[in-house]
């Protein structure tokens, strides 16, 4: 419970911030991309802090350009170039200045870099080819795993008995594990049901939505524990301090960069909507 207090005060800080930015994505939606792209690299430099490998101007150069720059240039249908552009001048990199790069110090960039953008990136798909919906799949993207991980936190304080991952995160239960996917299903729910008494045209699919928030909870922890390994391998606590009470931005955004893919499959491939 000792951090309930900076939580609470980032929540208070970010959800008015968070309003704020939907509001101005739909007046410019080239904003977005802009503020998805510097988080992308702030993101991203914590995630090279992680092994030192910020100082390291020949691997953090091309990383950062990259992250920067890609969710931009997805927008103007260049997404398939860059990221083998950025792996190339990774391994060009490498072979001309082998003493300073190691091939698993490259293999950690590449990796986490593309995993980091391309989960960012994912975000902003479905709202830019559904213009009409723009704020509502920003909603969809953040909410669910956020609502899930604060869920998951609340019932493994209260409830929490049986550690889920105890070697790679000790403080994760199973009963934290079950509230936040009820938690994740009761967001989407109250997502589905806000949207359809508001709009007059398309309705969200109420069945489709519940799964939506169950498959999104259970992924988002699959992207907490993954980055929580990371940081076990690095001998870290979090990537950052960004955000009090949560750590880094990569800390507040790792679950967000697993699920949001998910989120852009299941709109494309699945009737979320009912016209």
């Amino acid at each position: 419970m000792d951090s309930m207090k900076p939580r609470l005060l980032t929540a208070a800080i970010g959800i008015p911030a968070g309003i704020l930015f939907l509001l101005l994505g739909e007046l410019f939606h080239g904003l977005l991309f802009i503020v998805v792209g510097a988080f992308c690299a702030i993101m991203i430099v914590e995630f090279l802090a992680a092994k030192k490998l910020q100082k390291n101007m020949k691997v953090f150069i091309p990383c950062i350009l990259y992250a920067f720059v890609q969710p931009t240039l997805f927008h103007f249908k260049l997404g398939m170039l860059t990221p083998y552009l950025f792996v190339l001048s990774i391994f060009v990199m490498m072979i001309f200045f082998h003493n300073e790069i190691s091939f698993s110090d490259a293999a950690f960039s590449i990796l986490g870099t593309i995993i980091i953008v391309f989960g960012m990136t994912s975000m902003l798909i479905v709202p830019n080819s559904f213009h009409g919906y723009f704020s509502l799949f920003i909603v969809i993207t953040l909410t669910i795993p956020w609502f899930s991980d604060g869920g998951a936190y609340f019932a493994g304080v209260f409830l929490g008995k049986h550690k889920l991952c105890p070697n790679i995160s000790p403080k994760k239960t199973i009963e934290g594990f079950a509230g936040g996917i009820l938690t994740g299903i009761i967001c989407a729910l109250a997502i589905a049901l806000i949207f359809n008494s508001i709009s007059h045209t398309a309705k969200l699919n109420i069945g489709l939505m519940i799964l939506l928030g169950a498959i999104v909870s259970v992924v988002s922890v699959v992207g907490d524990l993954s980055f929580s390994l990371v940081k076990r391998s690095c001998d870290i606590k979090d990537f950052g301090s960004f955000f009090p009470g949560h750590g880094g931005v990569l800390d507040r955004f790792d679950s967000v960069i697993f699920s949001a893919p998910i989120v852009y499959f299941m709109v494309k491939f699945l009737p979320l909507f009912i016209m």
